[in-house]
């Protein structure tokens, strides 16, 4: 089951890749019953959540492919021993892209011009001595907390413009990928110095326990009032009440905010982020481009193939007992379903 509407959108791309071998069951406008029902026929299952009943369901189940890198959707408990769970990542330039716009459109104060002149407005440093001029990238720091795909394609554009880069990461030993030159890589115990010592700081790092409220009123403070945060990691790495009091109050200099506290239909926050003029929202869209998601779906049939021919699957998260699949004159039978 795809549990993600975009993935839908290159149904066909899966197909042919698959080379026919498989009958592809598109979920993505189905009901949960419908789904439910399916499901006991399913031998691969592509998606984000499947929950714990519906894990029970698919007796057939080989593989449960998650549709990006996160798979805390996915029951892991309810599957049964054989059931593999893999990944798919490739989103790493896209989210990078948008970070570098994100600084970009903070430094020169974009938002802040586009509304003035909306409202007829001319809001430069020629018509209004007071404000302050922008600032170009050069030289400037940016610190980056977790340094695996998204974190080291961010320091990849990043240290293309100009900017010095530093980070912290689970594994300060590991090596630096090629082409980088960071300032330093250490672990969490540098954070305080990353965050007094950055004029950017970009967040990267997985929710688990051990970075939820990683970023809060002490972190906030240590930044300093000209640095930007940026967070394309998950909304509750920081603390939702600590950011926006640092932001209302100038402690910062501003954020952008791709990931939030709550998800549609709900607001993004409780708290009133939008009247907040320092801050850049948007809608948890920064890796969804279609280099993103045509790579994902190329990687997905792949490993589908994999798995039908008994090959070793890649990025696997959950082993399983698999072998091949589709033996004995059945294709195996792959749902998709929707979800944001």
């Amino acid at each position: 089951m795809l549990d993600h509407r975009i993935l839908s959108r290159f149904h066909e791309r899966l197909k042919a890749a698959t080379e026919g071998s498989h009958v592809w069951l598109d979920a993505c406008d189905w009901d949960a019953g419908r789904t439910s029902a399916a499901l006991p026929d399913v031998e691969v299952y592509v998606g984000s959540r499947l929950r714990a009943e519906d894990a029970r369901r698919a007796v057939k189940l080989r593989l449960v492919h998650v549709v990006g890198a996160g798979y805390d959707g996915i029951a892991l408990d309810a599957l049964a021993p054989g059931v593999t769970v893999a990944t798919t990542h490739h989103h790493g330039r896209s989210i990078a892209e948008h970070v570098l716009m994100s600084v970009l459109m903070l430094s020169r104060d974009v938002l802040g011009a586009d509304r003035a002149l909306r409202a007829g407005r001319w809001r430069n440093v020629a018509v209004d001595p007071g404000l302050p001029l922008g600032t170009t990238l050069p030289g400037r720091r940016v610190g980056i907390i977790g340094f695996g795909e998204t974190g080291t394609e961010v320091a990849r554009l990043c240290q293309a413009a100009g900017l010095r880069v530093r980070a912290v990461r689970r594994d300060p030993s590991a090596p630096v990928p090629a082409g980088l030159r960071p300032d330093w890589v250490g672990g969490g115990e540098r954070l305080p110095e990353l965050l007094a010592e950055s004029d950017i700081v970009v967040v990267t790092v997985p929710l688990s326990p051990a970075t939820r409220g990683l970023i809060g009123p002490a972190e906030l403070a240590a930044m300093g009032p000209e640095s930007l945060l940026v967070n394309v990691a998950r909304g509750p790495v920081v603390r939702e009440e600590a950011l926006y009091e640092a932001l209302r109050s100038g402690a910062i200099g501003g954020a952008a905010l791709d990931v939030w506290w709550a998800g549609p239909p709900q607001a993004p926050s409780r708290l009133p982020f939008h009247e907040l003029p320092n801050v850049l929202m948007t809608p948890h869209h920064c890796g969804h481009t279609t280099d993103t998601f045509a790579a994902r779906a190329a990687e997905i049939a792949g490993n589908i193939g994999r798995l039908r021919r008994g090959d070793p699957l890649v990025n696997v998260v959950h082993p399983g007992d698999h072998g091949p699949v589709g033996q004995g004159g059945s294709a195996p039978r792959a749902a998709t379903s929707p979800t944001e």
